[in-house]
């Protein structure tokens, strides 16, 4: 993501704002797996500064405020799935005629023993 100017976990917080959006702070907290279960304050803060994100008050909760990406985010977040496709790409290649399926049941397994399953269903969920 380093040619994008996104660390990894901005390249996240825009790409669950585009399959998501709108969220509240919160809402975006509990579908990110790179700060599960903390605050994503710090990350949005960074976001709204690099015009990528909106943070608007929420119009029932003065506590909250909504997210939704700006254009020029809304374009960052295409140029994050164009890499995140390279990648799906790179390893496609490097996994055919390998055994895949035990390993996904692996990863799975291994994933489920950890908080961030739950952001990952929650996502599966929304979708």
């Amino acid at each position: 993501m380093r040619p994008l100017g996104l660390t990894p976990s901005q390249a996240e917080v825009v790409r669950v704002l585009r399959d998501y959006q709108p969220l509240t702070l919160s809402g975006l907290g509990e579908l990110l797996i790179c700060e599960h279960g903390t605050n994503p304050s710090r990350l949005v803060d960074r976001l709204v500064s690099a015009g990528l994100v909106h943070r608007d008050p929420h119009p029932d909760d003065r506590r909250q405020v909504i997210l939704t990406l700006t254009d020029t985010g809304q374009s960052k977040a295409d140029e994050v799935i164009a890499v995140e496709n390279q990648v799906y790409e790179a390893l496609d290649a490097l996994t055919a005629d390998h055994p895949v399926q035990q390993t996904l049941r692996t990863l799975r397994a291994l994933a489920d023993a950890f908080p961030v399953a739950d952001a990952l269903r929650l996502r599966h969920g929304r979708s």
